[in-house]
């Protein structure tokens, strides 16, 4: 592959990824304007639809993203078409899983003080700060899963970077070295979007439009705190 089919494939993804980042920004928008709590059942199949509709975003980009992983591992990895800024928050080529598990606490703990009284009053706000029980259980069993299946593929890449000694050996097989790379970036990209949709899958439809909103404000913050970093005195 010479240079200018690597730029091609680059400034590709580039496009996809700009325009997938642009229609999440419309379907937030979407979630924030959405009745909640819902009040009828047309509320609550409407916010149904969003969480669902706003699932398929997501996994339509890492269908996307796999085709192109498997075009261009390295490519991907390198992630031009992101900030310095979010590269650094990067855990093999995307966002770390357990991530999302700090942002359901934070995001509980804070509306549960916000509400506090009227949770001690009896009264039920539905949203994120009104976890259940079985809820809060789930949400736990679910990160014990998540760390382990982290903890597995970062070892597998550890294995994979102590192996990269052999490359100066006559015999080596970088090309199939390097599709075992792709497939760990893979692996990643499966964990994080099956964490996301078990997570959503425990919540309630309004429950699921706060936390799919919180972490999209999250990836935007840090989007534009890395813009600002790259724009300001070298």
């Amino acid at each position: 592959m010479n240079i200018f089919q690597i730029e091609s494939r680059m400034n590709s993804f580039d496009r996809v990824y700009g325009g997938w980042l642009e229609q999440l920004r419309h379907l937030v928008d979407q979630l924030a304007a959405a009745p909640k709590p819902p009040t009828t059942a047309d509320h609550h199949h409407q916010l149904h639809h969003l969480v669902s509709k706003f699932m398929d975003h997501y996994a339509e980009y890492y269908r996307t993203k796999a085709i192109a992983v498997d075009r261009d591992v390295l490519s991907i990895l390198a992630a031009p078409w992101i900030t310095a800024l979010e590269r650094s928050l990067h855990w093999i080529g995307g966002w770390r899983p357990t991530t999302v598990f700090h942002l359901v606490y934070t995001e509980s703990s804070i509306l549960f003080e916000s509400h506090i009284i009227d949770i001690l009053r009896g009264h039920r706000t539905g949203d994120l700060g009104d976890l259940s029980p079985s809820q809060f259980r789930g949400v736990s069993e679910l990160q014990c899963d998540t760390v382990r299946e982290e903890n597995a593929i970062t070892e597998e890449l550890s294995e994979w970077q102590d192996g990269m000694s052999d490359l100066m050996a006559a015999s080596s097989n970088l090309e199939g070295k390097i599709g075992k790379l792709g497939a760990i970036v893979q692996k990643a990209d499966d964990l994080r979007l099956k964490t996301v949709r078990r997570v959503v899958e425990l919540l309630t439809p309004q429950q699921a439009v706060e936390f799919l909103i919180s972490a999209s404000e999250l990836q935007f913050g840090i989007r534009g705190w890395g813009l600002n970093l790259s724009n300001g005195p070298q």
